[in-house]
């Protein structure tokens, strides 16, 4: 594997895990007032144009990790909206 290949897994595992403390801590409190959903939003339809660029590319690396992203903000922000409603 060559050090490109490796610099991109890397980064692409460590943003798509950056919301993750967000999450487990979103899960443990059930509370969310404090998170932004317009921020949230943003960085779906970010996420969701990385995808879709990886798709272009045909780019594993790319479409994986922010596939996994996608779906961490995605259940982040459903359960955002489950947790105000309380």
């Amino acid at each position: 594997m060559d050090f490109e290949k490796i610099v991109g897994i890397i980064a692409g595992l460590l943003t798509s895990i950056s919301m993750l403390p967000q999450f487990f801590k979103l899960v443990k409190t059930q509370e969310s007032k404090n998170i932004s959903m317009g921020m949230l939003l943003v960085l779906l339809t970010g996420v969701a144009g990385w995808i879709y660029y990886g798709f272009l590319r045909n780019d594993w690396i790319i479409i994986i990790t922010n596939a996994f992203a996608l779906l961490v903000n995605f259940v982040t922000m459903i359960l955002s909206i489950k947790y105000r409603r309380h």
